[in-house]
């Protein structure tokens, strides 16, 4: 409870954008304290457990709870993310060349609904700083995504390009890759989910990774795409049928959503992306679409409004593989990856299942 007590309070008087960077800023210096980083692991860290361990595209998830992109877009803080209990962590998004976002502000609490919006903008330093930080870094305790999108200026009809340079650049240091087209605050970005423009995105995606991996060795790291949300039925299923076709190893489902039904604050009225509980059912409904559409074969990442185990295991029950929460972080703070994790564990002997991918897809069986 020492976050709920002791560190909410005073980070939810701070500007928001001020407090996520002294978060960012302080985990990472926290990672370089001889002492802290084994503190952090006593204090937050999740016991391994064999029933939760997921073995998914040839890398091994202790559990399946990870952070979803947007907390740490220059991979500051990615030797801490183990340290207070995830199963895995994205960073970025990154862009080619490093780039400033929108204008302040830019980031706005809900905070009887749960909720963030943002409109951020894709802010980052680019991916040669990225690229710097990871190799300066230790070998990553759980997997790393590296989380790619197109600069601001990028026309889509090159956005290709972008994720194409940022591939050339990190793929050295990225245990897997996830293709964000789906971000709101970028414009025309979701239009990259939908005809030519994602056939051609995902087709020099797939060959620029079976690139990079013919010329560093091994097999192909993983690749992901994104997806919004706000897609109509048609939308939707084009959009997994053109990822599927193209050799897409898996989705996460959804990022951020454009809707704003049924919140309560005033800062609903400022534009940009939803996160949060409002989004719990939404991004559920999308998992479960996917899966049906793909028969279960294209893995899946549960992400949106994730704050309690029952949240977790509906996604997984809908046919995630794997979750990830953000917001709820920001909201309950470190000690929830502990009750998550013990609450998967709770759910899976309730329902009679001996491990955690025995229960991904039931709502379908």
């Amino acid at each position: 409870m020492l976050y709920m007590k002791l560190a909410k309070p005073v980070l939810f008087r701070m500007d928001p954008e001020k407090a996520h960077h002294l978060v960012i800023d302080g985990l990472g210096a926290c990672g370089r304290m001889p002492g802290v980083p084994g503190v952090m692991r006593a204090l937050y860290d999740t016991p391994e457990s064999g029933e939760l361990a997921v073995e998914l595209l040839g890398l091994r998830f202790r559990h399946p709870v990870g952070l979803a992109a947007g907390l740490d877009k220059n991979a500051k803080a990615v030797g801490m993310f183990a340290n207070i209990g995830f199963g895995f962590a994205e960073v970025g998004t990154v862009t080619p060349k490093g780039q400033p976002g929108n204008e302040l502000p830019r980031l706005f609490r809900l905070p009887p609904d749960e909720a963030l919006v943002n409109r951020m903008g894709f802010n980052n330093e680019g991916a040669e700083s990225m690229a710097r930080r990871l190799a300066a870094g230790k070998r990553h305790a759980i997997p790393i995504a590296v989380n790619i999108g197109k600069n601001k200026t990028t026309p889509n009809e090159l956005a290709h390009e972008d994720y194409r340079k940022c591939l050339q650049v990190l793929y050295p240091y990225g245990d897997f890759f996830v293709v964000n087209i789906s971000s709101p605050n970028t414009p025309d970005l979701r239009a990259l989910q939908h005809g030519d423009e994602l056939k051609l995105l995902v087709r020099t995606v797939m060959e620029e990774a079976a690139g990079q991996a013919k010329k560093h060795g091994g097999t192909r790291k993983p690749v992901f795409v994104k997806i919004a949300p706000d897609m109509t039925a048609e939308q939707l299923a084009y959009t997994v049928e053109t990822i599927a076709a193209g050799g897409i190893d898996g989705i996460i489902a959804t990022n951020t959503t454009i809707g704003r039904g049924g919140l309560t604050h005033p800062h609903a009225r400022e534009t940009g992306g939803l996160s949060g509980r409002p989004l719990r059912e939404r991004s559920t409904e999308v998992v479960r679409e996917v899966y049906r559409q793909t028969g279960g074969k294209l893995p899946i990442i549960g992400s949106g409004g994730i704050f309690t185990a029952d949240d977790a295991y509906d996604k997984i029950r809908a046919g995630a593989s794997l979750v990830e929460i953000y917001t709820a972080l920001i909201y309950r703070g470190p000690e929830l990856l502990r009750e998550l994790a013990e609450g998967l564990k709770e759910r899976l002997r309730r329902d009679g299942f001996s491990h955690i991918i025995d229960a991904v897809g039931a709502d379908h069986r």
